[in-house]
This record gives C-alpha cells, structure tokens and sequence, in this order.
C-alpha cells in the first residue's frame, strides 16, 4: 500500500471512531443537549404539562430525555433537543430501559380512558407510576417529581365517579412512590388551564383542603422542575392553585416553608 493509501485509511477510521463516540454520546434516541448536564427523564412528555415540563427542563440547562409511545410525533414537537425512549408505561422492562441513566425524573402521566380504554387509571396513574418508581429505585434516581392532582384523600369526589376511581388510583400512585426511599416531591394541582408559565401568584397548601381553582400547567411544571435537587423540597406534598399576584421569586424559600410528610 503506498503512503498515500495509509493516510487515507488512517483518516477513514479516525472519522469512524469520532462518529461513533458522537452517536453513543446522544444515548436513547439522539438529541438531549449537553452530555455533561444532568439527564432530566420525562414520563408524559407529549402531554400538555409534560410539554411543559420538557421545555422548562431545556430552559434550566438539563438533558432531557422523553419517554412517549409515538417517537414520530414526539420529534414534530421536541425535535432534537431531546433524547428520546420509546415505550408504553405499563412495562416494567421498557420503563427500566428508559430510567437507566437518568439523574431527575418528572411524571406528568395521566390516563384518558375515555378516549382509551386500556389506558384505565388502575394501569397508568397507579400501574404507570408504580413501573417509573421500581425503575427509579433500580436506578439510583436523585429525586422524582409527581404531578398528582388535588383531592385525592376524598373518595366521594365527583371525578371518581366519573373518570374509574382515578383520584383513588392516584393517591396509591403517590403512596408507592413515598414507600420506596427515592427523594421525591408530589404536586397536587387544581384544575388546569393552558396559561403562560409566571403570569399569576401560587397558593400553595398542604393537606388536601377542599378548595376549588385553577393554575396554569405550566406553573406546575415550573414547580416540578425547580424541585429537582432540591433538599428544601425532599418528602414534601404540596397542593398548589393560581392566585392573584406575582410567581415565586426563591423557589427554596417556598419550599421551605412546608412541612414533609409524617412530620
């Protein structure tokens, strides 16, 4: 072979060994910003609250990666900011996958089993949570942030009723993640709406009063995402609703100011 071929071939596997060391970097699916940053694993990403929660995440400088059962339509939103995990929340082996190297985790599941008959609270706000929990605790995971819902401790709420048992399969939700010795922080919203994030004051409470309002899905994504690493936020429920006045200015200071649970 003359010199000139050497280098050639020389150069070639250079250039195989740099793509390849680019493509394992970009971990389940490519994408995800900064290898270096603290990997941000989103359960219901493609939801209106977990869209939030990926873009908030983006916004604070953490990988993210979303886990979603449809990567083609994942990637019309998030394209390739984030990396992606494809599988239903219902296997155990699937959410395993997708937890493996996350440092944060942010469930913003919700079933519709209206539209979606197996898709039923049992499977995905109890089933669902319990599987991302398991995989949490496997995994080391740092801190796990739930978007649970307000009145979960009154099983004669209307949207029981309505919705099979949803606020009942919630609150098992919850309490297998508070069993499990993963740092968590569980947040119970009021009705949602689709305003901008920081637009309104929070009311934040704890014990699940029975209080009606609304808070926009981007402020309980702001909450979870300012949970993250948080000691001031570890073992804590908080229920939150908007309010007139001005967002948050310290997010610890807020969470300092509750109690954790069992205290």
């Amino acid at each position: 072979m003359n010199p000139a071929s050497r280098f050639l071939g020389s150069l070639s596997l250079v250039l195989l060994a740099a793509v390849g060391a680019a493509c394992a970097s970009t971990g389940n699916g490519g994408g995800g910003g900064d290898s270096g940053a603290p990997l941000v694993l989103v359960a219901g990403a493609t939801g209106a609250t977990g869209q939030e929660a990926v873009r908030q995440a983006l916004t604070k400088g953490y990988a993210v990666r979303a886990l979603v059962r449809n990567e083609e339509a994942a990637r019309q939103l998030f394209g390739e900011r984030v990396q992606y995990a494809v599988g239903n929340v219902r296997d155990p082996a699937a959410v395993a996958r997708a937890v493996r190297g996350a440092t944060y985790l942010i469930s913003a599941l919700g079933s519709r089993s209206q539209r979606d008959p197996g898709n039923k609270p049992e499977y995905i706000d109890y089933g669902g949570v319990k599987n991302l929990v398991d995989a949490a605790q496997a995994a080391g995971v740092k801190h796990f942030a739930l978007v649970s819902s307000m009145g979960v401790t009154r099983e004669d709420h209307p949207l029981n009723k309505m919705f099979d048992n949803i606020l009942i399969w919630k609150l098992k939700g919850e309490d297998a993640l508070r069993a499990s010795g993963v740092p968590y922080t569980i947040v119970r919203p009021s009705g949602l709406n689709d305003d901008p994030p920081g637009r309104a004051g929070l009311q934040v409470m704890q014990g699940d009063p029975p209080i009606q309002g609304h808070v926009s899905r981007a402020d309980i994504a702001a909450i979870c995402v300012n949970a993250l690493g948080n000691e001031a936020a570890r073992s804590k429920t908080l229920e939150v609703i908007g309010t007139a006045g001005t967002p948050p200015a310290d997010w610890s200071a807020l969470f300092a100011g509750l109690r954790a649970d069992g205290a």
